[in-house]
């Protein structure tokens, strides 16, 4: 089959989205599909931006076999201009590309943001060809639920894009059965077309690693229990209980706190470090694709966080990644979710409310206290992570879906 996919983001790029991009993208092109991505030039987590990649506003590269073309308009000013203006931009973009490239059997969006939707329902109309929404996080709920949408009318403009491109689209991938009830009974699509695809992770390149390493010896993370996350420093996370749970245990020299990432909120978690006059927490920016894996390996609790306002069924990426790195999980969420349930299922770790500092301390030194148990909670996220949600049973489970909307035998 010949399939394109339309991402905002793309490596060089780093974060969750870009890098689930890339794995699908490079899994369906070894299963002997030709797959063509459309995307912009990388700039988004990027301290630097790649020589070859400068000025331009076109071009073609092979990464992996996948064919890639980067379009983009220019866009200056501060990262959220920048991102304002590429959720803008993307669907022209995305568009233009499709038209660019040549005609696939089927194509395969990433959303957020949500208006790649209008990318697919455009190409779906000038070359007669089903379009997929592949969803990640739903929007606007998300926005709402964290209060940064209150504008009734916005909403409900957005509301109306978004029920427009799920009607429009041959299909809808989500990640959990609660995102599909939500789809399916909330924004009421047809439950036929919204298939359940768990996210996936490469369990190849996402390993056990040694926690003695490299990247451990280099920040002096050795001799200590280290509480790691690694990810989006954003609103949601609620990552401030973190920070006054580590000013409960500030008096623990063995238990330290290293946050690795950036977002908008990092400034303000700095601050209340300041204030606090601590010295358990470290921080780190964001690292390249190639050291995560250590940096993942480095801590002997993976820290998951979510605030009390997020309602949406959201399974962060991180939870996948700690259990392929046989790491334990750690996660303060709200309870009802699709994330605990996981978490529960698989057996890999303990999972406590949101923005509970005392309860979140108490449950770090637990774990400190008790490394049989963190083997446990390791070995059990391992083995269901390679079992149940490996890049390669992903991939067939996506390749089945395209084949069956096409009736291809």
């Amino acid at each position: 089959m010949k399939i394109l996919l339309l991402s905002r983001y793309f490596p060089p790029e780093i974060g969750t989205a870009a890098n689930l991009f890339y794995e699908l993208a490079k899994g369906l092109a070894g299963r002997g599909h030709r797959v063509n991505v459309v995307t912009g030039f990388p700039w988004y987590n990027l301290k630097t931006i790649p020589e070859r990649y400068r000025g331009r506003l076109f071009m073609r590269e092979d990464m992996d076999g996948v064919n890639v073309t980067r379009l983009a308009f220019p866009v200056f000013g501060s990262k959220k201009v920048k991102l304002a203006a590429g959720h803008m931009t993307a669907p022209l973009t995305s568009f233009i590309g499709g038209l660019l490239s040549e005609k696939p059997d089927a194509v395969f969006i990433y959303s957020p943001p949500l208006t790649m939707g209008i990318a697919g329902w455009l190409l779906n109309l000038f070359r007669g060809v089903p379009f997929i929404m592949g969803v990640q996080d739903l929007h606007p709920q998300c926005y709402i639920d964290q209060g940064v949408l209150k504008n009734r009318l916005v909403i409900r403009l957005l509301e109306g894009m978004e029920r427009f491109c799920y009607r429009r689209s041959s299909m809808i991938t989500v990640h959990s059965e609660g995102n599909r009830r939500h789809i399916v009974h909330v924004k009421g699509i047809d439950g036929d077309k919204v298939k359940v695809l768990p996210n996936w992770i490469d369990t190849d390149k996402m390993r056990p690693l040694p926690r003695d390493n490299e990247f451990s010896r280099r920040h002096g993370l050795n001799g200590k229990f280290v509480v790691g996350y690694a990810g989006t420093l954003g609103m949601s996370q609620g990552l401030m209980s973190v920070i006054e749970a580590a000013r409960i245990l500030r008096d623990r020299d063995d238990i330290e706190f290293f946050i690795v990432g950036d977002g908008i909120e990092k400034e303000r978690l700095r601050g209340r470090v300041r204030e606090y006059g601590l010295g358990n927490v470290r921080f780190l920016d964001m690292q390249p694709k190639s050291v995560y894996p250590y940096v993942v390996a480095s801590s002997d609790v993976g820290l998951v966080t979510l605030n009390r306002r997020v309602r949406t069924p959201v399974v962060p990426s991180k939870i996948l990644s700690l259990m392929a790195a046989a790491r334990p999980v750690l996660a303060s969420m709200p309870l009802d979710g699709d994330a605990p349930k996981l978490i529960r299922e698989a057996g890999c770790g303990i999972c406590i409310g949101p923005e509970e500092p005392e309860l979140l301390a108490e449950k770090i030194l637990f774990l400190s206290d008790n490394p049989g148990i963190c083997a446990d909670f390791s070995r059990r996220g391992r083995e269901f992570v390679v079992r149940e949600m490996s890049l390669r049973r992903a991939v067939g489970e996506l390749e089945g879906h395209i084949t069956n909307m096409l009736g291809v035998a």
